[in-house]
């Protein structure tokens, strides 16, 4: 497993599609979504993933705010999920954001479903739920 930390000028043509494609497949069709899933802070974002040789498994998006540096973006691709795969990427997600960005809090906002994932790294619930594109989620923050 290769993990992988780019940003924007630095994605090749294909790392960039094949990042969107996998984002816009869960995001958008899998979870039935239409909304504006490519957007402006793509531009400012560390974007990482986890490859298996040349198979795309998982993604997130780092992006440094002045409130918290925030991850979201957040999946494994269907075939892999189940593996412990989307543990390993958080924790490189964690590594990479405490090498890019150290000691700056740490949020996300996490659908409800998957807080108990994201407790296992420490994170709180820190707001109550809310919708965003007619899902429950909730903002946490790394305790």
């Amino acid at each position: 497993m290769e993990y992988k930390v780019k940003t924007l000028a630095e994605l090749t043509s294909a790392e960039l599609l094949e990042i969107m494609k996998e984002r816009v497949a869960v995001f958008v069709v899998e979870q039935e979504c239409a909304y504006q899933e490519v957007d402006e802070l793509d531009e400012q974002a560390l974007h990482t993933w986890l490859e298996d040789g040349s198979e795309f498994v998982g993604y997130t998006r780092i992006i440094n705010e002045s409130d918290a540096v925030h991850i979201g973006r957040v999946l494994t691709v269907k075939k892999y999920r189940g593996a412990g795969h989307g543990e390993l990427l958080m924790k490189k997600t964690l590594e990479a954001v405490q090498e890019n960005y150290p000691g700056r809090p740490i949020v996300l906002g996490a659908q409800e479903y998957a807080t108990a994932f994201y407790k296992k790294f420490g994170f709180e619930v820190i707001s109550d739920v809310y919708l965003e594109d007619d899902i429950p989620h909730v903002d946490m923050q790394l305790g």
